[in-house]
């Protein structure tokens, strides 16, 4: 995979998108440095409801890593992750390791374009949805598409991964 972020200046998430000729708008809003809770953060700077803006989280599975993409209005249920997998357990991976198998920074983690395909769980509430938001790779600046396109382009499986907050 290549590093170059193209002639548009894009992130490799919005790369990946436009090299599937996958139907995307981009979201860029003022990232507050101080913010903590970048999902919450975005929703509300979007005027978008909690339930339709994913988090991607990543978790050390017993295969090794892999991506939790859940709404930013819960948490992830490490247990249900572990099973979308077929896996006895599932652990938070360190933030360090996550940064640089990844190749984005946390808090602008998009479920594409990483540097290594990763085995991926995109909760099943996004399907509720004709669009979802998450991250296009950078603090500030969110992607908008329909479920169907990240679960394609990363190979995801859906399950119910997410747990009220």
């Amino acid at each position: 995979m290549s590093k170059s972020k193209g002639k548009s200046g894009g992130t490799p998430a919005t790369v990946a998108l436009t090299k599937a000729k996958a139907a995307f708008t981009l979201h860029p809003y003022e990232h507050d440095a101080s913010a903590q809770a970048y999902g919450e953060e975005a929703a509300d700077a979007l005027g978008v409801p909690y339930e339709r803006i994913f988090k991607t989280l990543v978790a050390e599975v017993e295969g090794g890593l892999a991506v939790a993409v859940v709404p930013v209005a819960g948490k992830l249920d490490l247990k249900a992750l572990a099973g979308a997998l077929d896996s006895k357990r599932a652990a938070m991976a360190d933030a360090a390791k996550v940064e640089r198998v990844t190749g984005y920074v946390v808090g602008g983690i998009s479920p594409l374009g990483q540097r290594k395909q990763l085995p991926t769980v995109v909760d099943s509430s996004a399907l509720d949805f004709e669009t979802i938001y998450f991250s296009a790779g950078k603090r500030g600046l969110q992607i908008e598409t329909a479920p169907d396109n990240l679960i394609t382009l990363t190979r995801a499986v859906t399950a119910p991964i997410g747990k009220s907050g």
